[in-house]
């Protein structure tokens, strides 16, 4: 597959994202309020029930809104007094199509090119290649008109990408499209965070969308920043996490883990949840388990770490859900129900 444009070199390092007493109003109605937060990740999610701003956060950092009070900075350039040098930076894919439908599909991406700042001629090269990049170059001479849904979303990242971005925002980029087709979407975005010197701001109805491209999670409620959370810490602290199903006398069993450091809670008879302390592994538990007569039926990690973070947000208990997803991971009550071993879609 052809490689997509190259990004702009540009300054290395720092946060991505930094918001600093934010506020956007439209018209007299505060639409965000005042957020405060640092992001530095490869890829972003940006989560939140519909009207919670998110799509207002986007057009603000893509300075389409103006800001009433506070700052927002991206690559350390604020998007307001940078606004020109920040835009040939930026990469757009917006929700809703926004096509002229006699338009061919490379004809539409130069366009795109030509208004991010390319000359005509590195436009027009750039499209072709950002055409191929996203599977549609056997249809780039098509008129977008006649594309298919899966191929709309497909043009749209592609005028997206074909100025060399440094930071992509993607709003809601598998709406509409089948199974397959979400699966190439979300396959080509961990592509492009994962082999290029792009960042990415990936909103999404989905939890899962974001729970398999993002490394750090943002969430929104009622225009508030509500929780931001680093996955890649969840993830690394839930392998330390673990839920056992034993058969035998338990007791001694239990003694001997608390005594190599393991936190514990029992959940029913079969059931225990313990937090491996570092220098504990899984295989230490099989070997006190042998020692001591215990046979383990099941063990899982805890999984749903970020629909646990979502869900404690939209209940309004940020400092639980601040804990879920950057503290060190806290031991569950002994009543509370296991985690889900399955993914889920977690549709807001």
């Amino acid at each position: 597959m052809s490689g997509a444009p190259a990004p702009d070199s540009g300054p290395v390092g720092g946060p991505v994202l930094e918001l600093e007493g934010l506020e956007v109003r439209l018209g007299a109605r505060p639409v965000l309020k005042r957020l405060n937060g640092s992001l530095s990740g490869r890829a972003v999610g940006l989560l939140g029930p519909n009207g919670a701003g998110k799509t207002t956060l986007i057009h603000t950092l893509l300075g389409f809104f103006p800001i009433a009070a506070g700052s927002a900075r991206i690559f350390g350039l604020d998007v307001q007094r940078d606004s020109e040098e920040l835009r040939a930076q930026l990469g757009y894919m917006p929700e809703s199509d926004a096509f002229i439908a006699n338009m061919t599909g490379v004809r539409f991406v130069r366009l795109m090119g030509e208004i991010s700042g390319l000359p005509p001629s590195q436009a027009l090269e750039r499209a072709h290649e950002s055409l191929f990049y996203v599977g549609l170059g056997e249809a780039r001479y098509r008129k977008i008109g006649s594309y298919s849904t899966g191929m709309k979303q497909l043009v749209k990242l592609a005028q997206a990408l074909v100025h060399g971005p440094r930071l992509l925002f993607l709003d809601e980029p598998t709406n509409g499209l089948d199974p397959p087709a979400r699966e190439r979407m979300l396959e080509l975005i961990r592509e492009i965070k994962e082999t290029r010197e792009v960042h990415v701001v990936l909103s999404s109805h989905l939890l899962r969308d974001v729970e398999v491209c993002c490394d750090e999670v943002m969430v929104l409620k009622d225009g508030h920043l509500a929780v931001t959370a680093d996955l890649e810490a969840e993830r690394r602290a839930n392998l330390r996490l673990l839920e056992l199903e034993v058969r035998g006398a338990r007791e001694d069993f239990v003694a001997v883990l608390r005594g190599l450091g393991c936190e514990i809670a029992a959940d029913g008879r079969k059931r225990l949840r313990l937090v491996l302390p570092e220098g504990v592994e899984v295989i230490d538990l099989y070997r006190v388990a042998a020692e001591r007569r215990i046979e383990i039926r099941r063990l899982s990690h805890k999984r749903d770490s970020l629909e646990d973070i979502f869900l404690k947000a939209m209940e309004g208990d940020v400092e639980k859900a601040r804990e879920a997803g950057l503290g060190q991971p806290a031991l569950p009550p002994a009543a509370a129900s296991p985690g889900s071993q399955g993914g889920t879609d977690g549709r807001l």
